[in-house]
């Protein structure tokens, strides 16, 4: 049996805490898991994601399927040991990558054949393959192998790759043979909130430990997502986590946590910090803006960082202007720590029954005017 087990403490609503126990150690949810694609966070060490408070990190079975190879990571003592990561990992499948990335590809009912972006090389992966492949990187959970539709697919194609999904993950459970490793299963449904419940019913049937809800923050508008979102979790199992793929502006955790979910992945925060912008409790900032070149303040004075406990804005606004690494790896490094202080500050809240009251005051001040801070509120119903 996988020693892998999830347990809730406390609820607010739909809002939930957690606790999810792993071979590597445990996790409180809701939490947010920086992304790891190529088994590293970008610009980030594994001390200093410690040092934040990160306890969860993703990995990308597509991109280490390519490079390095799974052989090489297994040989070298698997994922934990290559990274230098002690904590607990996840992989994604690799669906949305072969999808998204691949100049040509086919998808039959045995798998994807597509061209790696890397060399061109023609390769294939099904679902037994990639729990192969997600055997051998060794994380604490795995992903089930899915094709998700990307924004704007037409119904045919999406209801089409939605059950493909479904047939793909009674696959994985088949094919899943690691004992100290979970798998997680993936439910779909397109744009339409009957057939995301459907999907999530159905996929929660399959017996998975633990589910994720996919094929969502592909391009879609706010006003489509959030609906969508709350089909999805309203229909999951509610004792088991609930992973919604792709999600990381401050606006759409809380949003999410606030309907239910408990883990969630992003590279936004290190994107962002690697072209210059930040998190603060007001909003996005862009710390090339000339009104930073002489602010003495730290970034957020409300942050623990190392950033913002020792550097002044004007020093990171210098960094950046003279195109220094370490502006980029700083900016990064206080963006990671904002959202998992963020999940923090949820759990707290949940623990003392005041969610709505915690995201209310949040959405309140952080971008109040922007259609995505509206959008999470309406979602909330505040």
């Amino acid at each position: 049996m996988a020693r892998v087990v999830f347990a809730l403490e406390a609820s607010d609503g739909a809002a939930r805490v957690g606790r999810l126990s792993t071979p590597h150690g445990p996790v409180e949810t809701p939490v947010f898991m920086p992304v790891g694609t190529q088994a590293t966070v970008k610009a980030l060490a594994p001390d200093e994601l410690r040092a934040i408070g990160a306890s969860f990190v993703l990995a990308n079975t597509y991109h280490l399927f390519l490079r390095p190879g799974p052989d090489l990571i297994a040989q070298l003592g698997g994922l934990h040991r290559f990274m230098a990561w002690d904590g607990p990992i996840l992989t994604d499948s690799g669906g949305f990558q072969v999808i998204s990335l691949a100049d040509l590809r086919k998808i039959d009912e045995s798998g994807v054949t597509f061209k790696s972006h890397v060399d061109g090389t023609t390769l294939k992966l099904s679902p037994e393959s990639v729990m192969e492949v997600e055997a051998k990187l060794g994380a604490d959970v795995a992903m089930a192998f899915d094709t998700p539709p990307r924004w704007g697919t037409d119904p045919t194609e999406w209801k089409a790759s939605t059950a493909r999904t479904h047939r793909w993950a009674e696959r994985c459970l088949r094919a899943h043979a690691r004992a100290d490793q979970v798998l997680f299963g993936i439910c779909q449904g397109g744009f339409d909130a009957a057939a995301r419940a459907d999907s999530a019913r159905t996929v929660g049937s399959l017996g998975f430990p633990g589910h994720a809800v996919g094929g969502l923050s592909v391009g879609e508008p706010k006003d489509v997502l959030f609906p969508m979102l709350a089909a999805s979790l309203g229909a999951l199992p509610c004792d088991r986590p609930r992973y919604v793929m792709g999600l990381g502006a401050p606006e759409d955790l809380v949003a999410a946590v606030g309907l239910g979910a408990d883990m969630f992945d992003c590279v936004l925060p290190t994107r962002l910090g690697r072209n210059g912008a930040f998190f603060t409790p007001e909003g996005r900032r862009n710390i090339d803006n000339a009104r930073f070149r002489a602010e003495a303040a730290p970034l957020d004075h409300t942050c623990d960082c190392y950033c913002c406990r020792t550097f002044s804005t004007a020093y990171l606004h210098h960094l950046v202007r003279v195109e220094e690494i370490l502006g980029l790896r700083l900016l990064s490094l206080h963006n990671v720590r904002f959202l998992v202080r963020l999940m923090e500050r949820a759990r707290a809240a949940v623990r003392a029954g005041a969610y709505r009251a915690f995201a209310d005051d949040f959405l309140g001040r952080y971008a109040p005017d922007s259609a995505s801070t509206r959008e999470a509120r309406r979602a909330l119903r505040l």
